[in-house]
């Protein structure tokens, strides 16, 4: 394939940075990209603001419009961004396009959406002059974009979580400028996506500084992004060391801005005894199919399986038996190998932890690994409640009711946690519901949490650690609520409102859409 990287992109321009770094592709040739720096930094910013007042104030129709273009100029570009986005993830073609086939999905769900209205919430209290004792004035709300917003790039998602995903399209269709900080691991990927973006907004006639695409190759991009007084809001999607820090930075600001990060979870599956007594093969064969999806480098991956010792024995001896079918496999990055390399080899030395199945990996591979350890050494050692980045499961042993309970009790905050039971569980599953409703962003029954619906419906967040805000998500249209605020007029003249304002409007409420699959 042919491919020139063009630099950073300021609204609209592609500009060099100071230096270059080299990328590290996981396929075939590596190339030298120009590195970003704070003047850049502060260029976008400066263009992101100017171009908030004519956005934010554009028509829904006309957004709509930029969001489909978007998605139109994604799709013109498919063939060279999976040809790159191969080289540089390792990721197969048949997954990338239907990534490709997601983040357009989820640009024209938001289209659709912002076309409705509903998200707006307005509300409207008319005046009551000869209210006694005292009158009430005219009272009308809406939602409101926030500014400009900056999104990080993740690593596992070159498209869908990244430069046109969720967060850029989220907050586009929220009325709010974008500056993306590109993730090192698909740089020419993130190029081609800014690149069309650029293009949608060219073609719309969209002020230009609506987004920026800028390179990392230093944290140091990162930090000054997210500290620049423009930018009212983050949307991230990477490890807990490196959101915390961004999410401590955004707090310690003399504007502290919201950060809205997905950090990390082992999202944990609870075998109720009926279901894994009838069914206990079929749950683990499930169990692995889900744990080595994408070599386990989904935030949804089901690393851990808790399930009665008397009724344990079934599922290990079929997911062991399904993994040892698997071959290794690589990984998006040769820092993603190597932390789930020390990663295992930590949960191997720790106390009451067995082998059921042990593999070796080299380089940038990853085979699956498979655990089993007790309720009570896994309460005693809160390390192995942590994530693993890759397909590696800990199957955990509860010696009774009560101690499983005791297990969902003592998790931290997840994205997703899953009930696996049958008519008969349905006693132990009410005594676990109201902890995991708690625990999680999303409480499935009989499924695998692997892959997310992107919806309506759908919530991907949940309580500390999994993200840094638990009423939020970043997949579905509920996602656009992080970037809006409400605002009240009081007494405004209509001539004054915003268009979206004007006229009588009365209480709504949130009315019923149209699913979309996600990839």
């Amino acid at each position: 394939m042919s491919f020139s990287p063009k630099g950073n992109l300021i609204a609209g321009q592609w500009c060099d940075g100071p230096r270059t770094f080299t990328s590290s592709p996981a396929l075939g040739s590596s190339y030298e990209f120009s590195a970003g720096s704070a003047e850049l930094v502060d260029r976008a910013a400066q263009a992101a603001e100017q171009a908030f007042q004519p956005y934010a104030h554009c028509s829904r129709q006309q957004r709509a419009t930029f969001l489909e273009a978007i998605a139109e100029e994604i799709d013109m570009r498919g063939t060279e961004i999976t040809a790159i986005g191969s080289q540089e993830s390792g990721l197969p073609t048949a997954r990338l396009e239907g990534e490709r086939a997601r983040t357009n999905g989820q640009l024209r769900l938001f289209a659709s959406y912002i076309r409705k209205g509903d998200y707006l919430d307005r509300r409207h209290d008319e005046a009551l002059p000869e209210r006694k004792p005292l009158p009430r004035p005219d009272l009308r709300l809406i939602q409101r974009p926030i500014g400009p917003i900056a999104v990080f790039g993740a690593s596992n998602f070159p498209l869908a979580f990244s430069v046109g995903g969720g967060d850029t399209a989220s907050a586009l269709a929220a009325g709010c400028p974008v500056v993306v900080k590109g993730h090192d691991a698909h740089p020419g990927t993130g190029e081609l996506v800014a690149d069309a973006i650029a293009a949608a907004a060219k073609r719309c006639g969209i002020h230009p500084g609506v987004f920026s695409y800028i390179h990392g190759g230093s944290r140091d991009i990162g930090t000054t992004l997210v500290r620049h007084p423009l930018i009212k809001a983050v949307g991230f999607t990477g490890s807990l060391s490196g959101g915390r820090a961004l999410f401590d930075l955004c707090a310690a600001r003399p504007e502290p801005i919201p950060f809205f990060g997905e950090l990390g979870a082992v999202n944990p599956m609870f075998l109720l005894p009926e279901a894994t007594k009838n069914r206990g093969d079929e749950l683990g064969r499930g169990w692995a199919a889900s744990l080595t999806m994408g070599v386990g480098q989904f935030c949804t991956n089901p690393g851990i399986a808790v399930a009665l010792q008397d009724h344990a024995t079934s599922v290990a001896d079929a997911a062991r038996q399904a993994l040892s079918g698997v071959a290794q496999q690589i990984m998006l990055t040769h820092g993603i190998a190597q932390a789930y390399h020390a990663r295992v080899d930590q949960i191997k030395t720790t106390k009451g932890v067995h082998e059921v199945m042990s593999s070796n990996s080299e380089a940038q591979n990853a085979a699956p690994n498979l655990f089993v350890v007790s309720g009570t050494d896994f309460l005693a050692n809160p390390a192995l409640s942590e994530e693993v980045f890759g397909p590696t499961g800990i199957l955990v042993t509860a010696s009774n009711p009560d101690e499983m309970l005791e297990i969902a009790r003592n998790l931290e905050g997840q994205l997703a946690i899953t009930l696996h039971l049958d008519n008969a569980d349905t006693e132990l599953a009410r005594r676990l519901m109201p902890i995991l409703e708690r625990k999680a962003g999303r409480v499935l029954a009989n499924n695998f949490p692997t892959g997310v619906e992107v919806s309506d419906a759908m919530v991907h967040g949940g309580p500390y650690p999994a993200s840094t805000n638990f009423g939020a998500t970043s997949v579905g249209t509920m996602a656009i609520r992080r970037f809006l605020r409400p605002v009240c007029f009081q007494g405004v003249p209509e001539a004054l409102l915003p268009d979206d304002l004007r006229g009588s409007v009365h209480h709504c409420c949130i009315g019923k859409h149209r699913m979309m699959p996600g990839g």
